[in-house]
């Protein structure tokens, strides 16, 4: 598998971080919109696995196909870009501001929302015939996920919030270790296990992803989803996001930034 170790694929996680800071707003916007596309499909084919094989395990074990294509095509999540950057300000690489960080992560947002609207779009096409028909199967299933993870946390109130929160952080520990997977081996072969395994544990454990969900809500009311826009927005995408980002940071960016690329001093044997 050609495995980079441990010190070496953070040194690339900082020179990514720096990297994705600079780059043209042009190339931000077509890298999250294409990465939020291309989960968003792939999200689709899980629940169509789910439902028609009627076991969710064997929709998520597939969903990382999706995560797979859109990094080794060099594209973007909202997730990744979490993680990556905010360590070439720790490592106070030169011109790396706060502002740039923000800027960046805002054009990411974007693109990516855009990518999974488009594909909310169609898909909802798909699943009612140009809206001629009822949804289908898969699509009243992708309905009841959106009232489900939404109205459901609203339910609990304070305890809701809390829930949605904690599942976003679990989530972006998992998937911020998939995109690190990309960077810590130089085959294709070792790079897609290493991103597939964290992947489809997220997807198993129905944790919550902003991007996915960049999907999944805007396609369920599309199709009728009984939930409002602001349902959406406060009982998920805002509280995820903002799990998302403490998760992957802390979790995952934080650790092994500081215990491999900032080693605590050798302990002494006197």
């Amino acid at each position: 598998m050609s495995y980079i170790v441990p010190s070496e694929f953070v040194s690339k996680m900082v020179d990514a971080g720096e990297s994705k800071i600079f780059m043209a707003t042009r190339d931000a916007l077509i890298r999250a919109y294409m990465a939020g596309a291309i989960l968003a499909l792939s999200a689709v084919f899980a629940v169509t696995v789910t439902v028609q094989t009627g076991s969710p395990i064997l929709g998520a074990a597939l969903f990382p196909v999706g995560f797979c294509i859109l990094y080794l095509m060099g594209f973007d999540l909202l997730t990744g870009v979490f993680v990556l950057t905010p360590l070439a300000l720790f490592e106070k690489r030169p011109g790396v501001t706060l502002k740039g960080i923000l800027r960046h992560w805002g054009l990411i947002f974007i693109g990516n929302f855009l990518g999974a609207l488009t594909v909310a779009l169609l898909m909802a096409i798909v699943f009612t015939y140009g809206f001629a028909t009822p949804p289908s199967k898969v699509g009243e299933v992708i309905s009841h996920i959106g009232e489900n993870r939404t109205l459901g946390y609203k339910e609990y109130g304070a305890a809701g919030m809390l829930t949605i929160f904690v599942r976003g952080m679990l989530c972006n520990w998992m998937v911020s270790l998939g995109v690190v997977g990309a960077m810590i081996s130089t085959t294709v072969g070792g790079k897609v296990i290493a991103m597939w395994m964290p992947i489809m544990l997220f997807f198993a454990m129905g944790f919550e992803h902003s991007v996915v969900n960049m999907f999944l809500f805007p396609s369920a009311l599309i199709m009728g989803g009984k939930f409002s826009i602001m349902d959406y927005l406060l009982w998920n995408e805002l509280p995820t996001v903002l799990g998302n980002l403490i998760g992957g940071i802390s979790m995952t960016g934080l650790t092994l930034y500081t215990t491999h690329l900032k080693t605590g001093p050798r302990r002494s044997y006197n």
